[in-house]
């Protein structure tokens, strides 16, 4: 095909296939082209596909479209990462359904470190003030902030990274040639100058209501954590943090006035476990946890581990990075039972995170 690029603006605007479906496919053909070019009979052979999936494939109207899209994606000068790109974020290629194109205005950077500062549209100063300085904060540390841009916490989280000189990354639930809400149109301008806009959305792709969850799993999918400032019982907020725990990423809560409607859900997260953050130090302090035992794995050739923890897991890992312990005293501050504790740490043994001491105490791997 004259542009290889063509191919995956229409598999990423495919109707009726799932992202998870979109990745399987870039897995069982290899690439976008392959897909396109695939006939019936090689379509069929990949199982996972119904009847209704091959039809939209092969369907004329459905490459026409792209056609159209592709161009429209070139004339508003956004850039198109395919799943296969050097640049395409680590951190989110590794999760259960990554978009298998980013529409992308800015810059991306490989390997940056992102932390996702998320909130309420109808947000008191209070949690204006938090998101800002705290995003202040982990921008000048050298962290990327990674925010929705919606109205509120979001919007503030962003300039308060680009009043650091950070970079900043805003997720969108619509295509880039969209801004959304339109009153963020200079604030989208300065998050392009100081790091990135993207979308899993093609341009002409509208701000509807259900594209915004599924935004969300991008937020939490490119960052290390997500921080959680102000969000009521039933907010957004709290599906970026459920994505969040999915993907096996950190989630941290500020806490707020416990009679206020809009700290109800960031309380919620914080007596369910989530790490109480009051500053950019707290959330700086656990990824530089998370971070040593990344570097740890990578020396012994397991980078896929860390990903791969499961939340007992974790919880042995929290309290064994203050002190060494006997397993009695894990089983009790963990409320793991013995018996399930004693399979755990072998495995955890073996994956090379902790290591067994004289006396059935245990420590992390060094």
């Amino acid at each position: 095909m004259k542009n290889n690029l063509l191919p995956w603006v229409w598999l990423s605007m495919l109707p009726g296939v799932s992202p998870v479906k979109r990745k399987m496919l870039i897995d069982f053909f290899k690439d976008a082209e392959n897909v396109w070019n695939a006939t019936i009979p090689e379509l069929k052979l990949a199982p996972f596909l119904t009847g209704n999936n091959i039809k939209q494939i092969i369907s004329p109207e459905n490459r026409e479209e792209a056609g159209v899209v592709y161009k429209a994606t070139l004339y508003n000068k956004i850039e198109i990462i395919t799943f296969k790109s050097e640049i395409y974020p680590e951190c989110l290629k590794n999760t259960y359904d990554p978009p298998v194109v980013l529409y992308v205005r800015g810059k991306l950077i490989p390997d940056e470190h992102c932390i996702g500062i998320v909130g309420s549209r109808r947000a008191t100063c209070y949690g204006l003030e938090m998101a800002e300085n705290i995003a202040f904060e982990l921008a000048q540390a050298g962290i990327t902030v990674v925010s929705g841009m919606a109205r509120g916490i979001d919007s503030h989280a962003h300039y308060g990274a680009i009043k650091a000189g950070g970079r900043t990354i805003a997720v969108f639930g619509c295509g880039l040639d969209t801004v959304y809400p339109k009153e963020n149109s200079n604030l989208m301008e300065q998050i392009i100058k100081s790091g990135a806009v993207i979308s899993e959305y093609t341009v002409g792709t509208q701000p509807l209501n259900y594209n915004f969850p599924a935004r969300n799993r991008i937020i939490s999918g490119l960052s290390l954590g997500v921080a959680v400032i102000e969000a009521g019982e039933k907010s957004g907020s709290l599906i970026t943090a459920d994505y969040a725990l999915e993907q096996g990423r950190e989630v941290f809560a500020v806490p707020g006035n416990i009679n206020r409607w809009n700290s109800k859900g960031t309380n919620n997260l914080i007596k369910e476990g989530a790490k109480m953050v009051t500053c950019a130090d707290d959330i700086l302090e656990e990824i530089s946890y998370i971070e040593n035992i990344k570097r740890k794995i990578n020396i012994s050739g397991k980078s896929n581990i860390i990903s791969n923890i499961g939340k007992d897991e974790r919880k042995i890992l929290d309290i064994l990075k203050y002190e060494e312990l006997h397993i009695d005293d894990i089983s009790e501050l963990t409320g793991i039972s013995i018996n399930t504790l004693n399979s755990l740490v072998i495995m955890m043994e073996l994956k090379g995170l902790v290591e067994q001491m004289p006396g059935n105490i245990y420590r992390l791997k060094k």
